[in-house]
């Protein structure tokens, strides 16, 4: 069951916006926001941690002189992690979900990214401290004042997604899911997902095929450079397309800030992978054949 989303095919990930990559200028902000929406991709995934709290509200400020249309895009942030950097005071990595932590987070995304709403808005890591009536209480609050208008979570097991969904109802949950990393359509998680109306999001889609020499990206690459020829796209579009074949729907999250990669990356769209293609593909990651 592919669930029908609000959000682009595939979405904007904004990590590497700021100081922690490519540090873009304002100027250079508002340029790649238009690009993303000239080539179809209209959802921006944030956190509040992202460039030690600094890239929402470099964001927002671009997003703020851009002229864009605030119904035009879709912005996803993410509260929870306590990140010790120079702008906070935080002693130690850790988490809070208390209600008050929440909705602070919440409000200061809302203010960073010069919005009145957030599209959606995910508990970015699991606690084993999480209360859930806190959590849902929290929730419904920001739900009921406009602030928030669709909840999820992120790098959530299925049990921990069923503790949260007891008191309030979970529809996304942003997991790492990739060629290289495909556990979570072995052990249950993306099976959860569709059996309970949750739709997947994944970073690290390429996975660790561009960023590790060994065995099994240099399998997936010979491979990879066969089918390029046969689909007429480069490997990055056909591991896109490895992922959008999963009938759980997943959203990959990319990375890149690079505008020739991006409107490449759009491809994998339109791009249907032939069903042995696909299992040589898993063949290819696992190192032998599947079971």
């Amino acid at each position: 069951m592919i669930i029908k989303s609000p959000f682009s095919k595939i979405i904007a990930g904004t990590m590497t916006w700021g100081i922690w990559g490519k540090n873009l200028d304002k100027k250079q902000m508002i340029d790649l926001m238009n690009f993303c929406l000239e080539t179809g991709i209209t959802t921006f995934d944030h956190a509040d941690i992202y460039g030690g709290y600094t890239n929402e509200s470099d964001f927002g400020t671009a997003f703020g002189e851009s002229q864009i249309k605030r119904e035009d895009i879709q912005l996803i942030s993410k509260c929870g992690i306590q990140l010790p950097t120079e702008n906070r005071t935080t002693k130690i990595h850790h988490y809070n979900y208390s209600k008050s932590h929440i909705i602070w987070s919440a409000e200061q995304s809302l203010k960073n990214l010069k919005t009145d709403y957030l599209d959606l808005f995910l508990l970015h890591r699991p606690s084993p401290l999480m209360q859930v009536d806190e959590i849902a209480e929290a929730i419904e609050k920001l739900k009921n004042e406009g602030k928030i208008l669709d909840v999820g979570v992120s790098n959530f097991t299925p049990s921990q997604t069923d503790l949260i969904q007891t008191k309030t109802k979970i529809n996304y949950n942003q997991i790492e899911f990739s060629l290289t990393h495909f556990e979570p359509m072995l052990d249950g998680s993306l099976d959860h997902m569709q059996l309970n109306g949750i739709q997947p999001m994944c970073w690290s889609p390429m996975g660790s095929v561009f960023k590790k020499a060994d065995e099994k990206s240099i399998r997936i690459k010979k491979l990879g450079t066969q089918l390029s020829s046969k689909y007429d796209v480069e490997i990055d579009v056909l591991l896109l397309a490895w992922i959008l074949k999963h009938p759980s729907g997943i959203l990959p999250v990319f990375g890149t800030a690079d505008k020739t990669r991006i409107a490449n990356l759009m491809k994998a769209t339109t791009t249907e992978m032939e069903l042995e293609d696909w299992f040589a593909f898993w063949t290819a990651s696992a190192g032998n054949p599947i079971p």
